[in-house]
């Protein structure tokens, strides 16, 4: 049987795009990955204790919470879900075929929602089972405003543009912020270190790296390194965010979509269509700004109505 879609992601984008398209009766197939990335079904919201600006929720929602309700939503709708991993495509003729270790499946379209995996330092006390979501977080935007950060001294790592907002925003809710940033010179944009400077809350800590998180239950300091003296010292610091950029998911799709240099699949302005006709991307995958489950899940449903556009005009 050759599928009409087939949807490659377990977050937001891909469920949205899952539901939007079993409603439709399009009897969407969608590969969730198993530990894809080194992450769990349902992507980056995964790793986020709290969600709390996701429509519907006031009162918030654990991330692994909401992804669960994404899958319950399109299970019920019909979506056919598969814990396996996509390792490869063929996109030089259509039908599309999908592979996993367990099966091949053949596709009239395909919607590629495998989001970006946000960069990690491998820093001891900083990994998963020790205080990783007890402090020590990967996006400011989702975790800053949740209660154990507010009004404590935060760090930030990193010197691009990233780091720069995240330390920005990070502002609303810290009592100071210190950026650590291994070099002596920040890299990101003129404009942005300009805004960075110009904040009395934040303190630049160059020429430091981050040896380890310290704390017991949460994360209670930062010990960083001084790299021209060697010297080591502790910030006490309630939250520690790694600004260090994301990677994009598509490895697997051997260089047949037109990606940017950094990875990310290139989708025409204002659509989500990819260089291949037929081929769609929504979500993290495709949007290297503002990498929000919400937008995410808009350009899920986009996705899923461009694959059903593209049927009916192809027949």
């Amino acid at each position: 049987m050759v599928e009409k879609v087939v949807i490659i992601g377990s977050g937001p984008a891909a469920h949205t795009a899952a539901i939007y398209a079993a409603r439709a009766e399009m009897q969407p197939v969608l590969f969730e990955g198993f530990m894809a990335g080194g992450v769990a079904a349902g992507g980056q919201l995964t790793t986020t204790t709290e969600v709390e600006n996701f429509p519907g929720f006031p009162d918030g929602i654990p991330g692994p919470e909401l992804t669960e309700r994404f899958r319950a939503q399109s299970a019920r709708f019909g979506t056919r879900l598969h814990t396996e991993t996509v390792t490869r495509v063929d996109l030089s003729s259509r039908p599309f075929r999908v592979f996993t270790d367990e099966r091949e499946v053949d596709a009239l379209t395909l919607i590629i929602a495998t989001g970006a995996t946000a960069k990690r330092m491998d820093l001891p006390g900083a990994r998963d089972g020790e205080l990783w979501q007890k402090g020590v977080s990967a996006c400011a935007v989702c975790d800053g405003a949740l209660p154990i950060f507010r009004d404590r001294p935060l760090v930030v790592i990193g010197g691009g543009d990233s780091a720069m907002e995240e330390s920005t925003f990070l502002t609303k809710y810290g009592s100071r912020v210190y950026l650590v940033h291994r070099r002596d010179e920040l890299r990101a944009s003129r404009i942005m270190q300009q805004r960075v400077r110009s904040n009395p809350k934040i303190e630049l800590v160059l020429s430091h790296v981050p040896v380890a998180a310290i704390g017991a239950a949460k994360l209670e300091g930062v010990k960083v390194r001084d790299v021209t003296t060697n010297r080591e010292r502790v910030i006490a610091a309630g939250g520690l965010f790694f600004a260090i950029g994301h990677q994009p998911n598509t490895d697997f799709l051997g260089g047949q979509v037109k990606c940017d240099a950094d990875g990310y699949v290139v989708t025409k302005p204002g659509t989500v269509e990819t260089s291949v006709p037929g081929v769609f991307a929504a979500g993290d995958v495709q949007d290297k700004k503002w990498r929000q489950a919400v937008t995410a899940a808009g350009t899920g449903c986009m996705a899923a109505l461009s694959a059903e556009h593209f049927l009916a005009e192809h027949g």
